[in-house]
């Protein structure tokens, strides 16, 4: 903690603060072609599914 005197000698503290830490974000190129990986099947059988049905 950094301590100063101030007029009147009074103290104030400072509290030392941490070190800034930088994150570099990752990329989210993979989350669209994930999303088709699992949605394209699904709605190909159920096209499939209701075609069925209906015929």
């Amino acid at each position: 903690m950094t301590v100063t005197n101030e007029s009147g000698g009074r103290l104030n503290a400072f509290a030392n603060e941490p070190e800034i830490e930088l994150i570099t974000s990752v990329p989210r190129k993979n989350k669209p072609a994930q999303l088709f990986f699992w949605i394209a099947p699904i709605a190909l059988i159920t096209i499939i599914g209701i075609y069925f049905l209906i015929k």
